[in-house]
């Protein structure tokens, strides 16, 4: 997933939640505004999904997924499950569509490290990627907002 080896891994991965927080705030202008769900179509491009899963006073949990239209039921990836810190600016991966539950007994800290890395970088490419392309949640209305842009 990444080829980027950092020297130190752990002050490269603080840094770059606190960058993923920043992308997502663009993306996601009022996200501490928004309760339940919300939509951002693109013209013709997947519909990008957000679904609050857990809120609180100074952290969301929140998925984020493209929604593909693939018979016989839509297909939602990568189905990222992040953890906003909203007092200190960053953003974490908890976990994503093809490690939804990692267990990590038995494994040493570089390999939990290397893991959260690997997450968080691939956050990273794919914020820049929905940024690049004109994705942007911009209303707020209850608990489902759409965002349409002119494609």
């Amino acid at each position: 997933m990444s080829h980027l080896k950092p020297v130190n891994k752990f002050l490269c991965l603080q840094t770059l939640c606190e960058s993923n927080f920043r992308k997502l705030l663009r993306l996601i202008p009022h996200l501490p505004a928004i309760e339940k769900s919300s939509i951002a179509r693109m013209g013709d491009k997947p519909a990008l999904h957000l679904n609050i899963h857990e809120k609180a006073p100074y952290t969301l949990i929140l998925e984020l997924s493209y929604c593909f239209a693939v018979e016989p039921k839509p297909l939602f990836e990568p189905a990222l499950k992040l953890r906003v810190y909203l007092d200190a600016g960053m953003v974490e991966v908890l976990s994503d569509c093809e490690r939804p539950h990692k267990r990590w007994q038995g494994a040493v800290d570089r390999q939990i490290l290397e893991h959260k890395w690997q997450l968080n970088y691939f956050l990273d490419k794919w914020l820049d990627h929905c940024l690049h392309h004109g994705y942007c949640f911009s209303s707020v209305d209850g608990d489902l907002q759409t965002a349409f842009a002119n494609a």
